[in-house]
């Protein structure tokens, strides 16, 4: 058997509160490497929003074809 390889990726996103309780969560990309997510902040940052808020970026590293969510949810906007 041939090596099993563990890939990851970046995410990067960026989270601002609107309003008390409200985020605004705003996936800004999936990047190869960290350092590719840390360059796109950079970009970024020189765009409307984004410079107002530059604190609000986060880059989360996820491997490929792992469930992240193992469990379930309850929800509190009516359903079952």
């Amino acid at each position: 058997m041939g090596q099993v390889v563990m890939t990851v990726v970046y995410l990067l996103w960026h989270v601002h509160e609107d309003e008390p309780d409200s985020d605004n969560d705003k996936l800004c990309g999936i990047y190869s490497t960290e350092a590719n997510a840390k360059e796109a902040i950079e970009r970024l940052l020189k765009q409307p929003g984004f410079r107002d808020f530059p604190t609000g970026f986060q880059i989360a590293k996820y491997t490929i074809d792992k469930n992240e969510w193992t469990e379930g949810f309850v929800s509190t906007s009516g359903g079952s």
